[in-house]
């Protein structure tokens, strides 16, 4: 089979397209043909920074999160899905769980869900990271109920228009921050009220759009300083969530509210092995949403087949996608 194969780290993008045996699926698992994948921040996290991740493959590394695909064979024991059945999820792409940058993927029956019928097969592969994070965590850490406030920073960016939605599906009454006017276009659209950062403070908007009572839940995509602004903007007995807390904060805010701060790594499940039947859970809610017409993936104008995988790496790290960035396999 054809593959894309990162053989250098650093962040020159040298990927190259190799003939590789196809893999066989073994106990529990299922072979798919990949139709489509994604590129996420952690996948280029990964092609740069390479060995200081501990998760990160062995060079020559077959990287790629996200697929959607049509299951071909199943392994021994595997009993969720049969030959034929269309199928998204984040199988690998870690060290030890090859990428999804290839004609075909084996992946625990356990990682994956249905995709969604009322969604291009290949489309469907810019979903599941995104759509998976943030729902761990408004739901498993947050446990978001109707009626309360929350505050998604980041709203516009691929795990935070997620959770903009969910959000919204949940009852909540939905903000998110926004650098542009586009993107607060983007968060009006899923039904979620845009705060321009840049020309409030923290304080300000705390003030205008809560009275200044705060947030009952804040979930953080962005990390570092906007951490200690997620902190700021919770109200006393409130949640943080974040997805990138690698950094070292002041907690005395945290105290002095009696805030709870939750992590979520969606990783994990794929690097311990525990747990991962819970992704293959959401994923099933995801795909139901999604048929419901209650939740969609923005996808930047721009795709990338996946030999072109190293220009979609330069494309994202110039800053110039909206949404996510969708990468094609196969039929």
């Amino acid at each position: 089979m054809k593959a894309m194969l990162l053989t250098e780290y650093g962040g020159e993008y040298p990927f190259a397209e190799r003939d590789v045996p196809a893999p066989e699926p073994g106990p529990g698992e299922v072979l798919v043909r990949v139709a489509g994948s994604s590129l996420n921040p952690i996948d280029n996290k990964i092609a740069t920074l390479g060995a200081a991740l501990a998760f990160a493959p062995e060079l020559p590394a077959l990287l790629g999160m996200d697929m959607s695909g049509t299951v071909e064979a199943v392994g021994p024991g595997a009993a969720r899905f049969k030959a034929g059945d269309r199928v998204f999820g984040c199988p690998g792409g870690v060290r030890g769980l090859p990428g999804t940058l290839a004609e075909y993927v084996t992946a625990d029956e356990r990682l994956l869900g249905r995709a969604p019928d009322n969604m291009d097969l290949a489309d469907a592969g810019a979903v599941p990271l995104v759509a998976t994070t943030a729902w761990l965590a408004l739901f498993d850490k947050s446990g978001l109920t109707s009626g309360e406030r929350l505050l998604v920073q980041g709203g516009a960016g691929g795990v935070g228009h997620m959770a903009v939605q969910l959000g919204v599906h949940a009852g909540a009454e939905v903000f998110a921050t926004v650098s542009s006017p586009d993107k607060a276009a983007v968060v009006e659209a899923l039904g979620g009220t845009p705060i321009d950062y840049k020309a409030l403070t923290v304080d300000e908007y705390v003030d205008e759009y809560t009275g200044g009572e705060g947030f009952d839940a804040v979930f953080d995509t962005v990390g570092g300083k906007v951490l200690d602004n997620s902190f700021r903007a919770a109200r006393i007995g409130g949640r943080v969530v974040s997805t990138n807390t690698r950094s070292t904060h002041d907690l005395g805010p945290l105290h002095a509210k009696s805030l709870s701060l939750h992590v979520v790594f969606m990783l994990l499940p794929l690097v311990t092995g525990r747990g991962r039947e819970r992704l293959g859970e959401i994923l099933e809610n995801v795909a139901g949403l999604v048929d419901a017409d209650e939740l969609a993936v923005l996808l930047d104008e721009r795709r990338f087949d996946f030999r072109d995988i190293a220009a979609a790496h330069r494309y994202w790290a110039q800053g110039q996608a909206m949404g996510k960035i969708g990468v094609a396999v196969g039929a």
